[in-house]
């Protein structure tokens, strides 16, 4: 179906689009039929699928031709980055921020490549929705795009990395918020604030540093169709995973900080509370006593009989509260 940049995706089951680079920067689109019939000579292909829909697996498995090792990686459920070479191809898997207009939780998806000298083969969940690819479709369809297999497969890298930028800047913007209104805030809200902040930033590293990984290796591969202009490109793209991998750790190191600080301002809290208390009941510990005993239903007790006697024994109980206030100040309690 087209979308509002007229671009058509999904129009035939399993199938996103599949297009053949012309060379030049743009490209012309094909449909389940056309592939069985494409060459290497008219140009490269690139094939993007939905990778749980069977029919997308069944021609990942048998008609696309590649290794049956490789087909089994392309469709699998559960992978983490990865970088793995077959002669002249090469099977990667990485890891995008995965955003919809309806929801703006965090999430890193995979992304199945398969990429040799001719064609690149793409895989994502039918859920899943990456804007690194839909920019670069955008570009070839404006004849801007990339001309071969290794310009496809570095703008593909570049850009799911610059995607993630955002999403970290948006978390170094939310510790950075914490920590200026920590003390003005509910330390309730504050608690699953950080929580929440940790959380995603242990979810990022956890798939980040794997990513910088398979990235370096990229580097040292051998694939012809990896261009030095594509391999210092690539460079560049692992230079800033692991820069946004060190921001990671410092958002991390900082909402412990600021766990701690917290910490401590409620442990204050409850001292300063329970210090109140503290000195209500010292304050009120000896007219109790005074009262108790005044009250005990025995013989003896002095000016029982007198009609003074009650508002003598007031008078008593407040001329000891200044005599305690000054005591407690002495012992430096208050």
């Amino acid at each position: 179906m087209p979308d509002e940049s007229g671009l058509k995706y999904g129009e035939q089951p399993g199938l996103r689009f599949a297009c053949v680079l012309d060379g030049r920067g743009g490209c012309y689109d094909l449909g389940w039929d056309q592939l069985q019939t494409w060459r290497p000579e008219q140009g490269v292909l690139w094939v993007h699928l939905e990778r749980d829909d069977p029919q997308a697996q069944a021609w990942v498995r048998e008609r696309c031709g590649i290794d049956p090792i490789a087909a089994e990686a392309l469709v699998a459920e559960d992978t983490r980055p990865r970088i793995d070479d077959y002669d002249d191809a090469l099977l990667a898997v990485l890891r995008g921020v995965n955003r919809r207009t309806e929801d703006k939780s965090l999430d890193l998806v995979p992304i199945h490549l398969w990429v040799d000298a001719h064609r690149l083969i793409s895989l994502r969940d039918r859920d899943h929705f990456l804007m690194a690819l839909r920019h670069i479709r955008e570009a070839l369809v404006a004849g801007k795009g990339p001309k071969n297999t290794g310009e496809l497969f570095t703008g593909i890298a570049e850009k799911i990395v610059a995607y993630l930028e955002p999403t970290i800047a948006e978390l170094e913007d939310d510790a950075d918020d914490l920590d200026d209104t920590l003390l003005q805030r509910d330390s309730a809200q504050c608690r699953h604030a950080l929580s929440d902040m940790r959380r995603q930033s242990i979810h990022l590293r956890r798939y980040l540093a794997p990513q910088r990984e398979a990235l370096f290796r990229l580097q040292v591969e051998d694939a012809t169709w990896l261009s030095k202009r594509d391999k210092i490109r690539l460079r560049e793209v692992t230079d800033k995973v692991l820069r946004y991998i060190e921001n990671l750790d410092a958002i991390r190191d900082r909402s412990t900080i600021l766990h701690e600080d917290l910490t401590a301002q409620i442990a204050e809290q409850q001292a300063r509370a329970s210090n109140r208390l503290t000195l209500i009941a010292a304050m009120l510990l000896p007219p109790s006593l005074i009262a108790g005993l005044l009250g005990s239903n025995v013989e003896g007790i002095p000016f029982h009989n007198e009609p003074w006697a009650f508002y003598g024994v007031l008078i008593a109980v407040l001329a000891m509260f200044p005599i305690e206030i000054w005591v407690l100040r002495r012992l430096k309690w208050l």
